[in-house]
């Protein structure tokens, strides 16, 4: 049986903007195109300790058999950030 497998289901790739920051790492998004939808940080986003605000830009993957729900996996740098932002100094740490 080769060559029968199920192909990998078709991402959508959306931009839009954060409009609300929800408790256990979601957030809701407008689309461009108004629509509105919750996501949540992608699993390397999380890794790296990329934070997002309200405001962010940024671009959600969507699977199209829930266009409700959707995975953030990248956020546009923000301008007058620099990279890195502040940092904690001092202080123990492991």
């Amino acid at each position: 049986m080769e060559g029968h497998g199920l192909a990998k289901e078709e991402l959508i790739t959306l931009e839009g903007e954060i409009d609300e920051v929800m408790p256990d790492g979601r957030f809701g998004v407008t689309l461009d195109n108004k629509h509105r939808i919750i996501a949540y940080t992608a699993g390397k986003m999380r890794r790296f300790r990329i934070r997002s605000v309200v405001g962010d830009r940024v671009h959600v993957e969507m699977t199209p058999y829930d266009l409700t729900k959707g995975r953030i996996v990248f956020r546009e740098r923000t301008p007058g950030q620099g990279p890195g932002g502040p940092r904690k100094r001092g202080g123990f740490r492991r």
